[in-house]
């Protein structure tokens, strides 16, 4: 098995299907279909069963893929160290993020970034998927959540409380809810990762406040949406402060939620830190966050 055929046989065994596969490879579902009957005939061995949910692996696919799965790291490994010693300042740079974050942050550091060395471009991913940085699917991460792999390098770039914030003319409609009536005729939007991740279905809270009371108008998966429907007026909806003021919103209540922390983490794999196109765009994002930062206690 050669690192071309793995990459295929990977991809099967990942999205269960020719035409996931071939999506992640960019190639046509019949040259995948091709290329995985071509291994099994080199290897004499059935390695998947065609079943109505997808792909499955046979017994044998499962040994072929711990070997696949060396092929990957080495790969990758092989990449990120070449990588680690290019000193041009050009090239590509896989940079991922929050839509939210990128648009007030990463946009004016990939702007100085090119205006100081044309050559580098830079791919930005804001979709909600996490990429993997250990597999080489992005570069360097701007995340709200700190890595626990110890092959990554996590910069904490900022830390905000979070706070319940509405639009001037829905306050001047609606008014303010009052503490402890569980928001009884608000409005409510909410960032769906948090509504389903870490509170009861029987009993759901906003900023530590139940809102069976309220009326939930939406909820997105994007926290760039969360700001513009708050900022549109649709509801109340809980955001860290220093974007919310950014924004123009009006803090509801004059505590931030009691526990309730935004933190921004700059990530990149140990190595990568020292390719030269990387460590521009890394020092072009942490200036761009520069005064924008709350105390780190």
């Amino acid at each position: 098995m050669n690192w071309d055929d793995a990459r295929v046989f990977l991809a099967v065994e990942r999205e269960k299907t020719l035409r996931g596969a071939a999506r992640t490879l960019n190639l046509d579902q019949a040259t995948v279909g091709r290329r995985i009957a071509a291994l099994e005939h080199a290897l004499r061995a059935t390695l998947f069963l065609r079943t109505s949910e997808g792909y499955a692996l046979t017994a044998a696919g499962e040994t072929a893929l711990r070997s696949a799965e060396k092929m990957e790291h080495s790969a990758h490994e092989l990449v990120r160290q070449t990588q680690g010693t290019d000193t041009r300042l050009a090239g590509d740079v896989r940079v991922t993020s929050t839509d939210s974050i990128a648009l007030d942050f990463l946009l004016p550091a990939i702007e100085r970034l090119h205006a100081a060395h044309p050559e580098v471009r830079v791919l930005l991913d804001t979709s909600t998927r996490m990429l993997n940085l250990a597999k080489r699917e992005a570069d360097i991460a701007v995340r709200s959540v700190r890595p626990d792999n110890p092959d990554l390098i996590a910069r904490r770039l900022a830390r905000w409380p979070m706070a319940l914030f509405a639009s001037a003319a829905y306050l001047e409609q609606h008014g303010k809810p009052a503490p402890g009536s569980a928001f009884e005729g608000h409005d409510l939007v909410v960032y769906q990762g948090n509504w389903t991740g870490s509170r009861s279905p029987t009993s759901p809270t906003l900023a530590g406040e139940p809102t069976h009371a309220g009326r939930i108008v939406s909820t997105f998966n994007s926290s760039l949406m969360l700001r513009t429907a708050v900022k549109a007026g649709l509801g109340i909806g809980e955001l860290p402060i220093h974007l919310a003021e950014h924004d123009g919103l009006v803090q509801v209540w004059p505590e931030p939620a009691r526990g309730a922390v935004y933190e921004i983490w700059l990530v990149t794999h140990q190595d990568l830190r020292h390719t030269a196109r990387i460590a521009a765009m890394i020092d072009g994002i942490v200036s761009a966050f520069e005064g924008h930062t709350a105390p780190t206690k």
